[in-house]
């Protein structure tokens, strides 16, 4: 599955966006995929797990996921955490570590255990594939700026 969310980190990459994707899971399959798409869309919330959120409440019919999995690529912020208590996600698997905005450990500890959901979540998941999308990309901006 996290392959899938590589692939779709990819995507958000070859279009210019910060590469992160995401994949939603339900009994063993996909039902929805997400990557960035904040600079594309004009939108602050477009973060590749809301994307694939919205996707999989638009085909369930239902915005509470609480059968689902998220896998995604970048250990989430902040706000896409609130997402996922307010979905009811069973289990969130990340790949990297963000220093910069994550919200599971990295900047802070996002406060659970004074919420009324608490998914499972599991790190380091193909943390260097993930990580090593991200450096490149932003080496390659970093580049094309000079």
């Amino acid at each position: 599955m996290m392959k899938a969310a590589l692939a779709e980190a990819a995507k958000a990459g070859e279009r210019g966006e910060v590469p992160v994707g995401a994949v939603v899971v339900r009994d063993g399959r996909i039902i929805a995929r997400g990557s960035n798409r904040p600079i594309g869309s004009s939108d602050p919330t477009a973060h590749a797990e809301i994307v694939a959120l919205r996707r999989a409440a638009g085909k369930s019919g239902n915005y509470r996921l609480s059968d689902c999995d998220l896998f995604v690529t970048l250990e989430p912020c902040a706000m896409c955490l609130g997402a996922v208590v307010q979905a009811r996600l069973r289990r969130v698997v990340y790949g990297a570590d963000d220093p910069k905005a994550g919200a599971v450990s990295s900047i802070m500890s996002f406060p659970f255990e004074r919420l009324n959901h608490r998914p499972a979540i599991l790190g380091g998941v193909l943390a260097d594939e993930a990580a090593a999308l991200l450096r490149t990309f932003f080496r390659r901006r970093r580049a094309s700026r000079r």
